[in-house]
């Protein structure tokens, strides 16, 4: 799934360029290294990408490997149901039996050799329950209010790896999330998912009978010369709905694996400096760089461009080269201030 369009990375992201295209964690971009892990599992020829049609061609540059056709392309994003949903009918059309492994392109993981071993891992329990829905969640490494929950219940079957779900928790206070380190039973919820194509088109139609009857009326045109009149015209329509919330947290048979890699929801630029690590002064550095009692900033520059920094704490400094972003680094509201004002001030052309 890669059809996030956000600038919660401005100014490196923006609305042509949202981070999914962009070399976080790596040289890689998100995108990239999102199909780079799956390679050794499932080749690209396997792979399909559902994205915004406006990011269909970045997607295809930035995978040349990926088979034109497996660019889904959505007009208008309407949340991950019908996302999740469209792709499940693309596959089911290739491979009656299709397993799906869905992964948002936008999280970083490593390494991506355990990240292979959790998706074989959900394969043995898909292979004895083939009804389940298979999640994945990372054990918690603080107490993260940005994150949704899972609480692990009992143990599966004898030989079975993983937990039934016991219940689910949407983004705690931070009281709430201390709790939930503190039980053991609580998982970050990755938004990685493993099942049955047919199965997960079964619960739709079951829990989401709107949004399953707008499926089935794109369904005849996959493949043909009217798809794309049909998707613009049906897609739109759909209820947007998350997989969650209209689908998952209402199943009977769902089961969680405790990530044995190392998981981060990259969504700000706070979230990356934890998952890249820090200096003995809590700082992340990256690119040139001269600090002077500088203490808990993140700093990010790049094309020779030296940042300098006397007496800061806890700041984000983010230099392109044509804007330059500079804030609390705990601000994360205020990031979101500073893109609407841009717009309503005529600074469109840097967004």
């Amino acid at each position: 799934m890669a059809g996030g369009g956000g600038t919660r990375f401005w100014p490196e992201g923006r609305q042509a360029r949202p981070k999914q295209f962009l070399p976080l964690s790596s040289e890689q971009t998100l995108l990239q290294e999102t199909a780079a892990r799956c390679g050794g599992l499932i080749p690209p020829d396997r792979q399909w990408v559902v994205t915004n049609a406006r990011y269909a061609a970045e997607t295809q540059h930035e995978l040349p490997d990926l088979p034109v056709a497996h660019i889904l392309s959505e007009p208008i994003g309407r949340n991950t149901a019908p996302c999740i949903g469209l792709a499940a009918l693309e596959l089911l059309r290739v491979d009656a039996n299709a397993v799906m492994l869905v992964l948002p392109a936008d999280h970083a993981i490593r390494p991506p050799e355990k990240f292979v071993s959790a998706v074989q891992s959900g394969l043995k329990i898909l292979h004895q329950q083939p009804e389940s829905l298979v999640l994945f969640g990372a054990p918690p490494a603080y107490p993260a209010t940005g994150f949704g929950y899972i609480e692990q219940g009992a143990a599966l079957e004898a030989e079975l790896p993983g937990y039934a779900v016991k219940s689910f928790h949407e983004k705690p206070d931070r009281v709430r999330a201390t709790e939930f380190m503190a039980t053991g039973r609580h998982l970050w919820n990755c938004g990685i998912f493993l099942w049955r194509a047919a199965q997960i088109l079964a619960l739709l139609q079951e829990f989401q009978p709107e949004l399953y009857a707008g499926l089935q009326k794109i369904e005849p045109a996959l493949g043909s010369a009217g798809y794309d009149e049909v998707l613009a015209r049906e897609f739109p329509l759909l209820p947007a709905v998350s997989i969650d919330k209209g689908v998952i947290e209402r199943a009977g048979q769902v089961a969680v694996l405790p990530a044995p890699f190392e998981w981060a929801d990259i969504g700000t630029w706070q979230a990356l400096g934890q998952f890249l690590g820090t200096d003995a002064q809590g700082n992340t550095l990256l690119g040139a760089h001269c600090v002077v009692d500088t203490e808990d900033c993140f700093i990010r520059t790049n094309q020779g461009h030296m940042v300098a920094t006397i007496g800061l704490k806890n700041c984000v400094i983010v230099h392109t080269p044509d804007a330059t972003l500079v804030a609390r680094k705990d601000d994360e509201d205020g990031l979101r201030k500073l893109v609407r004002l841009l717009e309503e001030q005529g600074y469109g052309r840097f967004l």
